[in-house]
């Protein structure tokens, strides 16, 4: 079992290290109301230290670095978070970058009083283990957002949504589902205190491109989508014309829990 979590981890810094600038720039990554809704959610005080969890291209960091005291912005894959440094160095002095594993953070019990993770979840091996260490970095009552893709309760639209992420992207997980995520929160000692489901669009062709790394893949991948059938189309909103695919939509959840007291 380790020894494939550490497979993983080495596919993703792979992954993540040689597409550093697509993940600052992805209008995916980059652009998104829940990057407003971060600060209005956790409300934080001044002197609020904060851990961003799997940082990747630095938008939580910097979404939050005007309304906390300290932002401690992590992430597995040391090019990326050195690419994410330079990219935010105007975003100001109080974001520290730290290279650590979600599941194995390298900071003391009860350290934080809020925690975020985005978009970054879907390529843990082992969620229950990163919502624990989420759970013990932070101090009583604190609080922690989760956004990430996360699969619909029918069996075959999940299965469908995470062989395409997979095809795509060879760091990808697995998409968890809202029953997954809510069973470790509950493990951990979290409650839920809101929450949003929304459906994101995606623009096929810059999605595609992000962490494919040849013509053939794109075409598998294209292929995949263009075979699914109507009930796939229509649940993912699939839009195409004549065998090009324009967009589809995936389901993303933003959730914010606080740490029991």
């Amino acid at each position: 079992m380790k020894e494939q979590s550490d497979q993983v981890k080495k596919t993703v810094q792979k992954q993540f290290g040689t597409n550093a600038d697509k993940y600052v720039t992805s209008s995916t990554h980059s652009k998104g109301a829940d990057l407003l809704l971060l600060p209005k959610w956790l409300e934080l005080p001044s002197d609020a230290t904060v851990l961003d969890i799997a940082t990747g291209g630095g938008h939580a960091a910097k979404a939050l670095a005007p309304h906390g005291a300290y932002v401690f912005a992590t992430d597995l894959t040391y090019d990326m978070l050195n690419n994410t440094r330079s990219h935010l160095a105007d975003s100001g002095p109080n974001i520290f970058f730290v290279t650590a594993d979600a599941e194995a953070l390298p900071f003391l019990d009860q350290t934080f009083d809020a925690a975020v993770c985005r978009i970054a979840a879907h390529h843990f091996p082992n969620p229950d283990i990163f919502v624990r260490e989420a759970a013990r970095v932070l101090k009583p009552g604190g609080k922690f957002v989760l956004i990430d893709n996360v699969s619909p309760a029918d069996k075959e639209l999940d299965e469908f949504v995470n062989h395409l992420e997979k095809t795509r992207d060879n760091s990808h997980v697995r998409s968890y589902s809202l029953n997954e995520w809510e069973t470790w929160f509950k493990q951990a000692g979290f409650k839920k205190i809101q929450e949003n489901l929304r459906k994101k669009r995606f623009d096929y062709k810059e999605w595609v491109v992000r962490t494919t790394s040849s013509e053939e893949q794109v075409k598998e991948v294209d292929q995949y989508l263009l075979s699914a059938n109507d009930n796939i189309k229509h649940y993912f909103s699939i839009k195409y014309s004549e065998n090009t695919i324009d967009s589809f939509e995936i389901d993303e959840w933003m959730v914010m829990l606080e740490k029991s007291e």
